[in-house]
This record gives structure tokens, C-alpha cells and sequence, in this order.
């Protein structure tokens, strides 16, 4: 979900929180460091008061946002599919 809510653009760590409001702070933290480690997502830190820290996709991951959006339009499809009676 965070790979897929980057795809729209730069976010800072509140947007994504609002975006995925399920998900805890320690989770999203822990997400982000990994996606980050694994050359996914960038991670700008510009040092003002209060601090300011926005994510983006690298090159790497913006190359899933076709794969994301098929995995979406499938499960579109196959939800609209089940809702309807047999």
C-alpha cells in the first residue's frame, strides 16, 4: 500500500499515515526503513523546525506502479465478480 500511494507523487510520513490508517507507527516506520533499504523508496530529510521528511519511489520502484495497478484491476474484478449472485 505505501509503493502504490507513493505512485501519485511525494508524501510526507503524515500523508502516508492518513492514507493507511490501520497501520501503527512502529509498522510504517519499519515499512518505510525497508523499502527504503531495498532501494524502493527515497527518504528527503530537510532539517527545519518542525521537521520535514518526504518519501518518493526511487526509478526502481516506481518500475512496480504497472504491476500494482494490474494487481488492483484484478482485484476489482474478481471483487465485483464474487458480490454478484450465482
Amino acid at each position: 500500500m505505501l509503493i502504490y500511494n507513493l505512485l501519485q507523487g511525494k508524501k510526507r510520513y503524515s500523508e502516508l499515515k492518513k492514507a493507511i490508517p490501520n497501520i501503527t507507527e512502529k509498522m510504517l516506520i519499519q515499512h518505510l526503513r525497508e523499502l527504503e533499504a531495498d532501494g524502493l523508496v527515497a527518504r528527503k530529510s530537510l532539517p527545519v523546525v518542525p521537521p520535514f521528511v518526504e518519501y518518493s519511489l526511487t526509478k526502481q520502484g516506481r518500475e512496480l506502479g504497472p504491476v500494482l495497478e494490474a494487481m488492483v484491476g484484478w482485484a476489482m474484478k474478481h471483487n465485483k465478480a464474487r458480490k454478484q449472485p450465482s
